[in-house]
Protein backbone atom coordinates (compact mmCIF):
# COMPACT_ATOMS: atom_id res chain seq x y z
CA UNK A 1 0.00 0.00 0.00
CA UNK A 2 3.08 1.99 1.52
CA UNK A 3 4.18 2.21 -2.79
CA UNK A 4 0.44 2.83 -4.17
CA UNK A 5 0.60 5.89 -1.92
CA UNK A 6 3.98 7.36 -2.92
CA UNK A 7 3.09 7.22 -6.54
CA UNK A 8 -0.40 9.14 -6.20
CA UNK A 9 2.08 12.27 -4.26
CA UNK A 10 4.19 11.74 -7.07
CA UNK A 11 1.77 12.36 -9.34
CA UNK A 12 0.59 15.03 -7.43
CA UNK A 13 3.45 17.14 -7.61
CA UNK A 14 3.57 16.81 -11.56
CA UNK A 15 -0.40 18.37 -11.27
CA UNK A 16 0.80 20.92 -9.03
CA UNK A 17 3.63 21.85 -11.36
CA UNK A 18 2.18 22.03 -14.62
CA UNK A 19 -0.56 24.00 -12.67
CA UNK A 20 1.76 26.80 -12.45
CA UNK A 21 3.42 26.00 -15.88
CA UNK A 22 -0.61 26.94 -17.46
CA UNK A 23 -0.57 29.38 -14.71
CA UNK A 24 2.82 31.31 -16.20
CA UNK A 25 1.63 30.03 -20.30
CA UNK A 26 -1.23 32.46 -19.79
CA UNK A 27 0.36 35.50 -17.95
CA UNK A 28 2.38 35.50 -21.11
CA UNK A 29 -0.82 34.91 -23.65
CA UNK A 30 -2.89 37.47 -21.59
CA UNK A 31 0.60 40.29 -22.33
CA UNK A 32 0.99 39.33 -25.39
CA UNK A 33 0.10 42.92 -26.80
CA UNK A 34 1.27 44.57 -23.57
CA UNK A 35 3.56 47.86 -24.92
CA UNK A 36 5.66 50.50 -23.21
CA UNK A 37 3.73 53.48 -22.36
CA UNK A 38 6.19 55.44 -23.30
CA UNK A 39 9.41 55.49 -25.96
CA UNK A 40 12.17 53.37 -25.19
CA UNK A 41 10.08 51.44 -22.89
CA UNK A 42 10.00 47.88 -22.54
CA UNK A 43 7.00 45.80 -22.99
CA UNK A 44 5.95 42.57 -21.34
CA UNK A 45 8.54 40.28 -21.61
CA UNK A 46 7.85 36.40 -21.82
CA UNK A 47 8.67 34.55 -18.58
CA UNK A 48 9.47 30.90 -18.65
CA UNK A 49 8.91 28.26 -15.78
CA UNK A 50 11.51 25.49 -14.90
CA UNK A 51 11.34 22.78 -12.80
CA UNK A 52 13.31 20.65 -10.75
CA UNK A 53 13.66 17.13 -9.48
CA UNK A 54 13.23 17.38 -5.43
CA UNK A 55 13.95 14.24 -2.85
CA UNK A 56 10.89 14.30 -0.89
CA UNK A 57 12.12 12.88 2.57
CA UNK A 58 8.64 11.98 3.67
CA UNK A 59 7.80 10.38 0.84
CA UNK A 60 10.91 8.29 0.13
CA UNK A 61 10.24 9.57 -3.71
CA UNK A 62 11.99 12.15 -6.10
CA UNK A 63 8.89 14.90 -6.82
CA UNK A 64 8.84 17.48 -9.47
CA UNK A 65 8.55 20.88 -8.35
CA UNK A 66 8.25 24.29 -10.45
CA UNK A 67 11.56 25.80 -9.21
CA UNK A 68 11.81 29.13 -10.86
CA UNK A 69 9.90 31.11 -13.40
CA UNK A 70 12.58 33.45 -15.53
CA UNK A 71 12.70 36.15 -17.90
CA UNK A 72 12.91 35.01 -21.77
CA UNK A 73 15.80 37.24 -22.73
CA UNK A 74 14.76 37.23 -26.54
CA UNK A 75 15.05 40.19 -28.57
CA UNK A 76 11.32 41.83 -28.60
CA UNK A 77 9.84 42.71 -31.70
CA UNK A 78 9.26 46.05 -33.58
CA UNK A 79 6.64 47.20 -35.13
CA UNK A 80 5.85 50.05 -37.68
CA UNK A 81 2.97 52.27 -35.57
CA UNK A 82 4.03 56.18 -35.67
CA UNK A 83 1.17 57.67 -33.60
CA UNK A 84 1.84 55.58 -30.27
CA UNK A 85 2.18 57.47 -27.40
CA UNK A 86 5.43 54.83 -27.16
CA UNK A 87 6.44 54.85 -30.76
CA UNK A 88 10.64 55.94 -31.12
CA UNK A 89 11.98 58.53 -33.13
CA UNK A 90 11.79 56.15 -36.26
CA UNK A 91 7.95 55.42 -35.29
CA UNK A 92 8.63 51.67 -34.08
CA UNK A 93 7.31 50.41 -30.95
CA UNK A 94 9.10 47.72 -29.10
CA UNK A 95 6.43 44.68 -28.96
CA UNK A 96 7.03 41.77 -26.03
CA UNK A 97 8.77 38.86 -26.89
CA UNK A 98 5.64 36.33 -26.84
CA UNK A 99 4.37 34.10 -29.71
CA UNK A 100 0.67 33.41 -28.91
CA UNK A 101 1.70 30.16 -31.67
CA UNK A 102 4.82 29.12 -29.06
CA UNK A 103 2.29 29.73 -25.65
CA UNK A 104 -0.25 27.51 -27.35
CA UNK A 105 2.04 24.25 -28.04
CA UNK A 106 3.25 24.92 -24.55
CA UNK A 107 -0.11 25.08 -22.93
CA UNK A 108 -1.19 22.14 -25.17
CA UNK A 109 1.83 19.88 -24.19
CA UNK A 110 1.19 21.34 -20.10
CA UNK A 111 -1.96 20.17 -20.56
CA UNK A 112 -1.02 16.47 -21.81
CA UNK A 113 1.52 16.32 -18.92
CA UNK A 114 -1.32 17.29 -16.77
CA UNK A 115 -3.59 14.75 -17.80
CA UNK A 116 -0.96 11.99 -17.86
CA UNK A 117 -0.55 12.79 -14.65
CA UNK A 118 -4.17 12.73 -13.73
CA UNK A 119 -4.66 9.05 -15.56
CA UNK A 120 -2.20 7.67 -13.06
CA UNK A 121 -3.52 9.31 -9.61
CA UNK A 122 -7.36 7.62 -11.55
CA UNK A 123 -5.12 4.33 -12.17
CA UNK A 124 -3.84 3.92 -9.31
CA UNK A 125 -6.79 4.81 -6.91
CA UNK A 126 -8.21 2.15 -9.05
CA UNK A 127 -6.16 -0.71 -8.18
CA UNK A 128 -6.35 0.38 -4.53
CA UNK A 129 -9.84 -0.08 -4.77
CA UNK A 130 -9.39 -3.44 -6.80
CA UNK A 131 -7.30 -4.34 -3.58
CA UNK A 132 -9.85 -3.91 -0.75
CA UNK A 133 -12.34 -5.12 -2.77
CA UNK A 134 -10.19 -8.53 -2.97
CA UNK A 135 -9.26 -8.52 0.74
CA UNK A 136 -12.92 -7.73 1.76
CA UNK A 137 -13.54 -10.99 0.16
Amino acid sequence: MEGIMKSIFVAASGLKAQTGRMRVIAENIANADSVGATPGQDPYRRQVPTFASELDRELGSRVVTLERIVPDRSDFGLRFDPGHPAADERGYVKTPNVSTLVESVDMREAQRSYQANLNVIQSTRQMLARTLDILRA
